[in-house]
């Protein structure tokens, strides 16, 4: 019963650290922060290390969008590859096609952040011209904090409901805080899930780019019989279709033989009546 009692206890308390307020965390730090001069009063640098602001690291995801005419598409993809490559980056793809009068080549190519600004700046040195260059910077920073501290409380939270579980004993309370322990696991999962996700972008940043050639179209000259010949065969083409339409219309054609048949019986009858008056 006391361990029944006890997870009841706990279950609000799962709940309110499960929502989207960081300010309960930021209370127990501060708390947790209150006691530790007590811990460490014969360390003689405990007061500094206490009083001295813990600077956050900026999280920043950075991504760049480029695109531009060049004259050598194979040159061009040569070129951004060893740049690529001297940058300790990776092309995540690679398409071509060709629309219209262009030879185009799209690129998504991801190199470390250190490395970020350098790679655009070595394959900006052969372009005269960029028709877009975009580059954004997106802080995250407020959000990697609150996904740390969230999975450390989910964390600690699940050490206590193990905690429990190993005394429990009724098959009650252990179907109930095993309940407890998986949605605390799934939570930490998806959280854990997005940091790792928020690392990646942090860490490697995106690079989009556009190239491509424009070429001369071709047109396809015809002579003068090939003229003449096609100008027969629209003709015929135009007759066929005109043709083939009249045949849908054939119940229209009986009809109107019908009618007509009916109206000459019907004025010849007239006729001979008028004779005979």
């Amino acid at each position: 019963m006391k361990l029944i009692s006890l997870l009841f206890f706990l279950l609000p308390l799962a709940c309110a650290q499960g929502g989207d307020n960081l300010n309960a965390y930021k209370h127990t730090e501060l708390e947790s922060d209150a006691v530790q001069p007590k811990a460490y009063a014969s360390s003689p640098n405990a007061k500094a290390s206490n009083t001295s602001p813990q600077k956050q690291e900026q999280k920043i995801i950075k991504t760049a969008s480029l695109r531009f005419e060049t004259k050598d598409i194979e040159k061009t993809q040569q070129q951004i590859s060893e740049i690529v490559n001297a940058n300790k980056g990776y092309f995540v793809s690679d398409n071509s096609y060709k629309n219209y009068n262009r030879i185009n080549r799209n690129l998504e190519i991801r190199v470390p952040t250190e490395n970020f600004q350098n790679t655009i700046d070595q394959i900006s040195k052969g372009v005269t011209y960029f028709e877009q260059k975009q580059i954004s910077r997106k802080d995250v920073t407020e959000e990697f904090i609150d996904l740390e501290a969230r999975l450390k409380t989910k964390r600690a939270l699940e050490t206590r409901y193990i905690d429990l579980l190993k005394k429990a004993k009724d098959i009650k309370e252990i179907l109930a805080i095993e309940k407890q322990i998986a949605d605390i696991r799934e939570e930490i999962e998806a959280r854990q899930g997005r940091l790792n996700y928020l690392k990646s972008q942090v860490s490697m940043s995106t690079l989009s780019i556009n190239f491509y050639k424009v070429t001369a179209e071709t047109g396809i000259t015809e002579s003068y019989g090939q003229k003449i010949i096609n100008a027969f065969k629209g003709g015929w083409d135009g007759v066929s279709v005109v043709f083939i339409g009249l045949i849908y219309l054939w119940p229209l054609f009986i009809l109107a033989f019908i009618l007509i048949i009916f109206l000459y019986i019907y004025f010849k009858r007239n006729k001979k009546g008028k004779k005979v008056s």
